[in-house]
């Protein structure tokens, strides 16, 4: 018997996929249900090969899974919900999941870049990554950097990261260190470590060359003069001069006279073409300022148009990956590898990362740290590697979104939501859950029936591979003043980790709470954090939560601004916390959630000279934004001003309690909210229909009839109508009895 019906239910399983319509799906599950309803397994007693094929069935039919949502079938829900708590399925079930997440990140990489490169040839492909030695990384070069590798572990061929270190005057060797940190931080680890200076002795012959084929002259026209030449095409005086006196000045300018400091050297190609990028731009200069690495040996220096292309054929670059902000250069670049006779290199656009209120030029960046706004290249206001680091943003996260923007050409200015948003999905899974009270206006709770106790919680409620930390529990606490200002009297509330309490008096920073254990928490709408007051035996963690603004008030600066007159002019914001002693066992570049106030990064761990215990420390967290707009609005700019002035109410639960107040620090308060609001007066509508005149009595409007019902008479006429006693329906005249 049990044969039979093992087939039976089998034949109802591979059916069960195959049946779209609701119609057909309902018998068919009925039938299982009625045979469940006194059994616990499809077959016998113990689960078998039947069991799992029609669980499978089932959840391989879509319409199947919306059936069993009705709640009509309880002896099938029953049935799966023992099957997928057994921890075999469950494994199953999250490698499934682990897989399809893999399988969609892989694919939507690839989607992207589904075009590939053009020419590509598996195992031979060569790309390169070339950044000066003059800043730090910044998210404009981790995109170039990470899709740099993408594509040459995608062919199985090589990345080079060569150091482009042609200008002496703004190279150090700190900066090469420092990239090659951040990129190894990115898990990017070059094949081949070059620099071009490495290049120098043959790019000196190539520039002799270039002059010998009389393609490139030399020129001391002054820098202004040649920039409106340049602009209205007009030709230098010395675009025409014998290639011996060419040659003959170069030497000058290798030498590093006074004589060839006065010269560049310039590529012949054009005087008046459409692309002025193509019209005779430099491609020598002297420089007499000593190179980190080659010293005073060379008093002149390529300039990248020169080099790049030069030594991108001479390493054996396949294809040069550049931003599409060099596209009308592009054409420069070949022009040079042609006029030289090299190896020809396959030129690939990408468009360039830009963010909102974002500078990435890195002449501003070092105005910024050369005024001291910031506190360095690695301020967590900076758009750096290591300042986007320290503020909370993972390696993984930075990788997918770079990933995820493919070969787009667009010149978009993207906002932070999405870039940030991404980050959250990578740290909450595993961010250890801490709870901190704001100190300024803190308030203290007496709960009674309270007792004295240590117990162990989990740092993260959906994730206790987390671990456990230490929570003391106490009749005297401490709660946020915004928290205790939102209760009402005899409200009962939810201790979050513990229970429910009713309050029992307020006054002026204290409260009296009741403890009511057996009150159902889910019935409360707050949900509190608190702490046990600090004893001898149970310190607490002062700790200081840093939130910031963005750098500039503008979203973008045009051309023409002076990136002085958008400077935003508070841009830190600090709230004095205390924190529940478990942070202590965090380390500097932790990530963290202090519940309902949001991520943060451990920035810092000090000696608190302020605490009377021995060995006391003090913590710095950095805020991490999480994607949501309200976190990102500018706090200097119109937004922020429309938020001041429609305030959101925060529910208990979630509210931003303790976040700073824009106005600290000498920052202008938000003005809009303290406005006194006018409350507008109705005026009388007139009836749809009707037309109104304006006060000179002839000219007015029709108010708009905005039903699409026809008017009609009451049928009932004006008077009451009521209804009958037997029927408790109402009788009215007939409609089609009424002239």
């Amino acid at each position: 018997m049990s044969g039979v019906q093992s087939t039976k239910f089998h034949d109802i399983a591979t059916s069960l996929p195959t049946k779209t319509a609701f119609a057909e799906l309902g018998p068919v599950i009925d039938t299982i249900d009625d045979h469940l309803a006194y059994r616990t397994f499809i077959v016998g007693h113990a689960l078998t090969a039947a069991d799992w094929a029609v669980w499978g069935g089932l959840k391989a039919s879509i319409q199947a899974v919306g059936v069993l949502k009705r709640g009509a079938h309880p002896h099938v829900q029953r049935w799966m919900s023992y099957i997928e708590s057994l921890p075999s399925t469950q494994q199953a079930l999250a490698a499934l999941n682990e897989a399809k997440s893999k399988k969609g990140q892989g694919s939507k990489a690839a989607a992207s870049f589904s075009l590939g490169l053009p020419d590509a040839v598996k195992g031979q492909v060569i790309t390169r990554f070339p950044p000066e030695p003059s800043g730090y990384l910044h998210i404009g070069h981790a995109k170039a950097a990470i899709l740099n590798q993408y594509f040459a572990r995608m062919y199985e061929g090589k990345l080079i990261v060569r150091f482009d270190d042609t200008n002496p005057s703004k190279e150090r060797s700190e900066f090469q260190e420092t990239i090659l940190e951040d990129l190894k931080l990115l898990g990017i680890e070059p094949d081949i470590l070059t620099h071009t200076s490495d290049y120098f002795d043959q790019l000196y012959e190539y520039g002799v060359q270039i002059l010998k084929a009389g393609k490139a002259y030399a020129d001391d026209t002054g820098v202004e003069q040649m920039r409106e030449e340049r602009t209205n095409g007009i030709a230098s005086k010395h675009r025409d001069d014998p290639i011996e006196e060419n040659l003959k000045r170069f030497e000058e300018m290798k030498s590093g006279s006074a004589e060839g400091a006065r010269w560049c050297l310039r590529a012949k190609i054009s005087v008046d073409d459409p692309n002025k990028a193509l019209r005779d731009p430099v491609i020598y200069r002297c420089n007499a300022t000593p190179h980190h690495l080659t010293g005073d040996k060379w008093k002149i220096y390529p300039t990248y148009d020169f080099a790049c292309p030069i030594v991108d054929s001479i390493e054996g670059v396949t294809h040069a990956l550049r931003t599409n902000e060099y596209r009308d250069r592009n054409p420069q670049y070949a022009w040079m590898i042609e006029a030289l006779g090299l190896r020809k290199v396959i030129v690939w656009d990408f468009s360039r990362i830009n963010f909102v209120y974002t500078l990435l030029s890195k002449r501003k960046l070092h105005w910024f740290v050369d005024e001291k706004l910031v506190s360095g290249w690695d301020d967590p206001r900076f758009p750096t590697v290591r300042g986007i680091r320290r503020r909370g943003m993972t390696v993984e996260a930075l990788r997918q979104f770079m990933l995820a923007q493919g070969p787009s050409q667009a010149q978009l200015m993207l906002e932070w939501d999405t870039f940030w948003a991404l980050n959250k999905k990578v740290i909450d899974p595993v961010a250890p859950r801490h709870w901190a009270i704001a100190k300024e206006g803190m308030v203290t709770v007496t709960v009674n029936g309270a007792e004295e106790d240590v117990k162990e919680v989990p740092l993260h409620k959906k994730n206790p591979d987390v671990g456990n930390k230490k929570t003391v529990y106490s009749k005297n606490l401490i709660m946020e003043k915004e928290d205790a200002d939102s209760f009402e009297d005899k409200e009962e509330i939810t201790l979050m980790d513990w229970g429910n309490a009713i309050l029992k008096s307020k006054s002026e920073g204290a409260l009296e709470f009741d403890l009511h254990l057996e009150g159902d928490f889910k019935k409360t709408k707050k949900k509190v954090t608190w702490l046990a007051l600090p004893t001898p035996t149970h310190a607490l963690i002062h700790a200081t939560l840093l939130d910031y603004d963005y750098l500039i008030t503008k979203k973008k600066l045009d051309e023409g601004d002076n990136v002085e007159d958008f400077v935003t002019p508070v841009t830190e914001f600090r709230t004095e916390c205390w924190a529940d002693a478990n942070v202590i066992n965090l380390k500097k570049g932790d990530i963290m959630q202090f519940e309902r106030k949001g991520y943060y990064i451990v920035d810092g761990i000090y000696d608190d000279p302020e605490s009377h215990v021995s060995g006391a420390k003090r913590m710095e967290f950095v805020k991490i934004p999480d994607g949501r707009a309200a976190g990102l609005a500018s706090k200097a700019g119109p937004e922020a001003a429309d938020s001041a002035a429609k305030p959101k109410k925060e529910k208990a639960s979630g509210g931003n309690f303790g976040k700073p107040v824009r106005g600290q620090g000498g920052a202008a308060s938000g003005t809009a909210s303290s406005a006194p609001k006018l409350t507008p007066t109705a005026s009388k509508a007139h009836p749809e229909g009707t037309k109104v005149y304006l006060s000179e009595g002839e000219t007015g409007y029709e108010i708009p009839i905005t039903t699409k019902m026809y008017p009609a008479d009451k049928v009932g006429g004006e008077g009451l109508a009521n209804a009958r006693a037997d029927t408790k329906m109402y009788a009215v005249q007939s409609v089609y009895d009424m002239s």
